[in-house]
């Protein structure tokens, strides 16, 4: 910048941070219109201050920070009551970019992470996500979360030990765990079982977030050949009512959202893949997760049609 270049005004200096507010708050929070709210929050509280911070970055992401963890704590209560598994709400596009990190950033929102980071307290999830993800340091953690840093650095500590034993080694590359689940899709379009069961692991699970407002395996589906014979029971069902599959990063991994006949969002489908196989496959339904993916299809209505399409096939001879 020029020494004649105008000086940013606080709506541009928030505007060119709010990527990176939002990235944080959800790596906290789990939540797309939560993280949305804190950020909100974050622009009238920076609004009201009467003097300007001699970091800007420093100063906003302290406040999201502290907003998030202030409404996680209270999310925690909700969570505990919610009807069936909780996941994150999926993200299809992660607004902060980092080129040199990019890698990192992706398996950081990915919904295994997500749920690890479930396991933390709100101070060691907000403490793991700064320094770990975005690479603050102890005397700006310190001043976000409250603590000392000292005490931060326990945190870290903490928290990095925690995500790790959970974590499995990923040993697979980018580009090999997109090629798999482009296979898996395509055999899932075509409907060829032998073709599923050859992409997923002994132990795989197929589990579903529907938080009771929409239909959902209730307790889940588990084993490869369960799975696929699931699946290749769904598609010529799905297919045949006007539903379609499209492919996408869900939550910086390879995923897919699938749509009603006029385009509305049913649910979002995202993998875990390690070892050359899919591990995991986790479905959200709750419509309440899915308003910001597009417009929402009513999933009972969809679910109706597929039956009635069911019951008028032909039994066996």
């Amino acid at each position: 910048m020029t020494d004649d270049a105008p000086t940013p005004t606080r709506t541009e200096q928030f505007e060119e941070l709010r990527p990176l507010l939002f990235a944080i708050a959800y790596r906290i929070l789990g939540s797309v219109s939560e993280a949305e709210d804190a950020v909100q929050e974050t622009w009238l509280r920076w609004e009201a201050t009467a003097t300007p911070p001699k970091s800007t970055k420093a100063f906003l992401s302290a406040v999201v920070t502290r907003i998030s963890i202030d409404v996680l704590r209270s999310a925690r209560v909700r969570r505990e009551q919610y009807v069936g598994p909780w996941f994150p709400e999926p993200l299809l596009t992660d607004p902060y970019d980092d080129p040199e990190r990019s890698a990192e950033l992706a398996d950081s929102v990915s919904m295994a992470a997500l749920l690890l980071l479930e396991r933390l307290s709100p101070l060691e999830r907000a403490v793991f996500v700064l320094r770990e993800v975005f690479g603050f340091g102890f005397p700006e953690i310190a001043t976000a979360v409250g603590r000392s840093e000292p005490a931060c650095r326990q945190l870290a500590v903490r928290s990095r030990r925690h995500m790790e034993a959970g974590r499995p080694r990923f040993d697979a590359d980018r580009r090999e765990r997109e090629e798999l689940a482009e296979r898996f899709i395509g055999a899932f379009r075509e409907g060829d079982m032998n073709g599923l069961r050859e992409l997923l692991a002994a132990d795989v699970q197929l589990v579903g977030d529907s938080g009771g407002k929409a239909p959902n395996l209730r307790k889940g589906v588990y084993g490869a050949q369960n799975v696929a014979r699931l699946l290749t029971a769904l598609i010529p069902v799905f297919a045949q009512i006007g539903g379609r599959m499209e492919s996408r990063q869900v939550n910086g991994e390879p995923g897919a959202v699938f749509r009603d006949r006029d385009g509305k969002v049913i649910n979002t489908m995202s993998f875990d893949i390690l070892d050359g196989r899919i591990q995991a496959i986790r479905t959200v339904v709750n419509p309440d997760k899915l308003g910001h993916v597009g417009p929402v299809a009513d999933a009972w209505a969809v679910n109706r049609e597929a039956r009635e399409v069911l019951r008028q096939q032909p039994g066996p001879a």
